[in-house]
């Protein structure tokens, strides 16, 4: 295989254009935490590739299941959902996925221990859940209803607070009420790109709030998670001590509720809820990055 093309197998294969969400997610951690008075860019590059690695894992992860349970054979794939289709392809093999996957969490482990060891060993329950998550959460949460709420947890919360911990070793009301709205978008994310997948994750074993509760139900859920997400971003604000620049992040709002609307009018139909998936991530990645530029402001 060319050069040129193994670069950009790969790079679908970790599902590259997904990463930035992890890079904001730090972004997040390290600039409340300089707001406060830490900082430490040293240790904030290396929060980020350790959490880009575990990022990188999960996908890996993920898609060698997918193609291994068949749910990605039975996928109608959109640019936000139904995994890269590389090993549909047969461009990679599995087993270098997998491998892949295994050594990208064994690198981001590495460098949380060192972090551990230079920070404060209470790091320790931050790694440790992610590492869960990671290599858990396709062959377990998402079979136990579990898979939105770790992916809130291990790719939202607890990035924000993790960074902020590594450059302050102390943690604030301030940055925990903050951590939560990153969360809750992680979350949402996932929860409106499983739309379009919830018969072939049905037919492969998954369970998860759409399956569970239908598609309705899941879109008023999803609108509720946008409503919850300003309100902890507003009291943040107002009780939590964060800074009224933050508040920058409420610009999102229009954006965020063209999407509960279609979610709610149109998650039957495939067609017009795409370009909400789209805007979704808009949604999550515009109001992480304004989260984070709010302290700075």
């Amino acid at each position: 295989m060319p050069l040129k093309t193994d670069i950009s197998v790969w790079a679908a294969q970790i599902r590259t254009n997904f990463l930035i969400l992890s890079v904001v997610l730090v972004m997040i951690g390290g600039a409340a935490a300089h707001q406060d008075g830490y900082t430490d860019p040293f240790r904030l590059i290396l929060v980020m590739m350790g959490v880009i690695l575990s990022h990188i894992s999960v996908n890996l992860f993920n898609e060698y299941s997918d193609y291994k349970t068949g749910i990605d054979f039975l996928t109608d794939r959109t640019p936000f959902s139904g995994g890269s289709g590389i090993l549909q392809r047969e461009l990679l093999r599995p087993e270098t996925v997998l491998k892949a996957g295994i050594a990208t969490l064994l690198a981001a482990f590495l460098i949380g221990l060192y972090l551990c060891y230079e920070t404060d060993w209470r790091l320790i329950f931050f790694i440790l859940t992610g590492a869960f998550a990671s290599v858990c959460y396709t062959s377990y949460l998402a079979r136990w209803l579990l898979g939105e709420l770790f992916a809130g947890l291990s790719l939202g919360t607890l990035v924000v607070l993790g960074t902020y911990f590594v450059v302050a070793q102390t943690l604030s009301l301030s940055i925990i009420v903050v951590s939560i709205p990153p969360g809750i978008l992680t979350a949402l994310l996932l929860l409106l790109n499983e739309f379009p997948d919830v018969e072939a994750d049905r037919a492969g074993g998954r369970k998860h709030l759409v399956i569970k509760y239908g598609k309705k139900k899941a879109a008023y859920i999803y609108s509720i998670g946008l409503v919850l997400t300003y309100a902890l971003i507003v009291i943040g604000v107002v009780l939590g001590g964060a800074p009224a620049t933050i508040l920058v992040s409420l610009l999102t709002i229009p954006l965020a509720a063209r999407c509960g609307y279609v979610a709610v009018k149109h998650g039957d139909n495939r067609e017009k809820l795409i370009p909400a998936l789209g805007m979704n991530v808009g949604v999550v990645i515009g109001t992480d990055l304004l989260l984070s530029v709010g302290y700075f402001l």
